[in-house]
């Protein structure tokens, strides 16, 4: 029998936190089955977890990886979900982030390549999309929104933004913008500072070997590509490797962008796919969520069933693993040199300025009727009010769109 006043409380363990990995782990395989509208909205929502709502960084170090991100070739998006993984888990982030952020919508059309390669047709999917368009715009608009605070220093920016958007419109070669804008800003900013003659040696050298990277990168592959013209007809594994492990390394930034290359180099000079192939294929990257960079899965089936789909897959997502590896270094030195960090703010302004383009190319399309404007304009206040978690606001996008295919067909 226990005396009176002896008990002993037990002892309640506190639940530990989850591991850095594990908050990788979920976060982009959760992002990966609800990240649609392409990479601008991609960024968006990456932003709102890694910022707003988990505190991993600030809207300063988020903006200057977005600047970083463009800066080399491949999926920005992707790119920036691995370079998260990264910083959050270390090399295991990097790869865990990069494949939970690929995997799911890998997945996704692959299934719809079988169903394609199969039936002949892709499925109507529009009535779902058409109310989560709206959300998409408003999700990206609200990110410009709070990374202008950020990226936007001072009436030289506004004006390098200003005119990096103008040039959009006008139809100028994105990779121009970016780095011409970036030159821009560096040099008028330099001008206004008057800043002396001896810049950082190191800052320098590091900026031209980013400048230069996707010459050097391009012009190590035109060996590859001529090579592939000349090959025989069937197409191989290895052809499909090399051709895709090249786009990887050489193309910039978004689907439509990748689209160019694909034509080139698929329809026009291998002819492994007809135009409405690559038409269906770019589609599907379009409507399903996840990189837009997936396109590769759908045509990988198409031309040589899942092991190319795989391969393919495989291959045009390689070159954003290892140049984000390689990259994080200069990253560092980018920001601590005077020269370069000067540089990087011109980025990061082009690049706002470049996913406001998208952003008005997007609501051109998104915003059809009355309807869909009232969806963005509910959506975009919710998130400036309340702060709600997008994926909710995408989910009851997606039911509007249901409901309202289904009283139009009642």
């Amino acid at each position: 029998m226990k005396t009176p006043g002896t008990e002993t409380t037990p002892t309640i363990t506190p639940t530990p936190p989850h591991s850095p990995l594990a908050e990788v782990f979920w976060l982009f395989l959760r992002l990966g089955f609800t990240a649609f509208g392409g990479p601008a909205a991609h960024i968006a929502m990456m932003r709102e977890e890694v910022v707003r709502r988990r505190h991993w960084i600030s809207d300063e170090r988020f903006v200057d990886m977005m600047g970083v991100t463009n800066l080399i070739p491949g999926p920005s998006s992707t790119e920036l979900a691995i370079y998260l993984g990264y910083l959050r888990a270390g090399w295991n982030g990097l790869l865990v982030a990069g494949v939970c952020f690929i995997g799911p919508a890998m997945l996704i059309v692959l299934a719809l390549a079988w169903g394609y390669v199969t039936y002949g047709s892709l499925p109507q999917v529009t009535w779902l999309f058409y109310g989560i368009q709206p959300v998409v715009v408003a999700i990206i608009a609200h990110a410009i929104w709070n990374l202008g605070r950020a990226a936007i220093k001072g009436p030289l920016a506004v004006g390098i933004a200003l005119l990096v958007l103008a040039g959009y419109f006008l139809g100028v070669n994105v990779f121009l913008l970016l780095f011409g804008g970036a030159a821009l800003y560096g040099l008028l900013s330099l001008l206004i500072s008057r800043w002396p003659s001896r810049a950082p040696m190191s800052g320098f050298v590091a900026w031209l070997s980013l400048t230069n990277l996707h010459t050097v990168l391009k012009s190590l592959f035109v060996r590859v590509d001529v090579g592939i013209a000349f090959m025989a007809e069937p197409v191989s594994l290895g052809l499909v490797f090399l051709e895709f492990l090249k786009l990887g390394f050489v193309v910039y930034g978004s689907g439509y962008t990748l689209l160019a290359f694909l034509h080139t180099d698929l329809v026009e000079n291998l002819h492994w796919l007809t135009q409405q192939q690559l038409l269906d294929a770019v589609s599907v990257g379009q409507f399903t969520p996840g990189p837009v960079f997936t396109t590769a899965t759908f045509i990988g089936y198409v031309i040589g069933g899942w092991r190319a789909a795989l391969i393919a897959t495989l291959a045009i997502f390689l070159p954003a693993f290892v140049l984000i590896a390689l990259i994080h270094p200069v990253a560092l030195r980018l920001r601590h040199a005077r020269w370069t960090s000067t540089l990087l703010d011109g980025v990061n302004a082009a690049a706002l300025a470049l996913m406001t383009g998208v952003l008005i190319q997007l609501g051109q399309q998104a915003l059809k009727d009355v309807l869909t404007w009232v969806i963005a304009a509910v959506a975009f206040v919710i998130l400036l009010r309340f702060g709600w978690n997008s994926v909710w606001l995408i989910l009851a996008g997606a039911l509007i769109g249901l409901l309202r295919f289904w009283l139009l067909k009642g």
